[in-house]
């Protein structure tokens, strides 16, 4: 599904982050969501390599990439530190400064990566999520509901862990069916559960969750004031959550001093897999012309 990529394990601080890459233009780093890995982009990122150089990697604690523990108030999983790994892997593939695509978590991700290393990101891209401070400061009753997951993954471990252990493979079609619409995602879907049905990884994206409902939360109301200068596009699924609840032009700008660009695409939450033709093309006009 990523034919003439190549794929390669880069050491970082922490560990190792497994990534592939390919293409002769400007660099543009996928970052995926979950329950899944870097192969949620095998969709887009071979039509994307014919104009930029496409890195896709596994997030910490996800694919292939480095496990470790939580660590106090979940720190090792906060999206600085998984911001970091991202940042040292595009140093060591010779990337100084490059364009940035977060789906999901990965989009959490990216925005941390916006906010931490400013020089390093040229424009920001993130995927049917609105910022994390502001999805928890607005919680309703529809919105809990809708992502019940969020408020079960941040248990007490090990509560949410045993529970996706007794059927994992049940609980990470759920996810997909359920917020895709019933999508069929072929292979992609098995090489989803090679590493979703591991024990640690199960545990790590628990720890990712737990963070984002404690130590993140910190770090973004410290730099709530802080705007971005930076040009970011915001992508939505027409028929998901994001779509439905949230204003996500009208949240994203106050993050930012430069006008949000954006637009609801033909699809559910994963649209890279969904309507990977619509994803491409928005992502070429916006960082061809940024």
């Amino acid at each position: 599904m990523f034919k003439g990529f190549k794929k390669k394990f880069i050491k970082v601080n922490k560990g190792k982050v497994f990534c592939r890459f390919k293409g002769n233009g400007p660099p543009l780093l996928l970052l995926h969501g979950y329950p899944q890995t870097h192969m949620m982009w095998n969709k887009t990122a071979p039509e994307l390599s014919k104009y930029f150089t496409v890195v896709v990697a596994d997030l910490r604690g996800y694919g292939d990439s480095l496990v470790i523990s939580g660590g106090r108030k979940h720190i090792n999983y906060s999206k600085r530190e998984m911001a970091k790994d991202m940042i040292q892997l595009m140093n060591k593939l010779n990337f100084k400064k490059f364009f940035v695509v977060g789906h999901d978590r990965g989009g959490r991700v990216a925005h941390r990566m916006a906010r931490d290393f400013r020089k390093k990101i040229l424009a920001l891209s993130v995927l049917d999520i609105c910022p994390t401070l502001d999805m928890y400061e607005t919680t309703n009753r529809e919105f809990a509901k809708a992502y019940f997951h969020w408020f079960f993954l941040i248990q007490p471990a090990w509560l949410p862990e045993r529970m996706i252990m007794s059927d994992s493979r049940k609980w990470m079609k759920s996810c997909l069916d359920k917020w895709s619409g019933n999508h069929k995602f072929g292979k992609a879907e098995e090489a989803y559960l090679k590493s979703f049905k591991q024990t640690k990884r199960i545990h790590a994206s628990c720890e990712d969750y737990r963070a984002s409902a404690t130590i993140d939360l910190e770090h973004d109301k410290k730099d709530r004031k802080k705007k971005l200068n930076i040009p970011i596009q915001v992508l939505w699924g027409k028929k998901g959550v994001i779509g439905k609840q949230f204003n996500s032009i009208k949240i994203w700008q106050k993050y930012s001093n430069k006008k949000i660009i954006g637009k609801a695409i033909d699809s559910g939450h994963f649209i890279p897999e969904q309507n990977p033709k619509e994803v491409i093309k928005q992502l070429k006009n916006f960082f061809l012309n940024y």
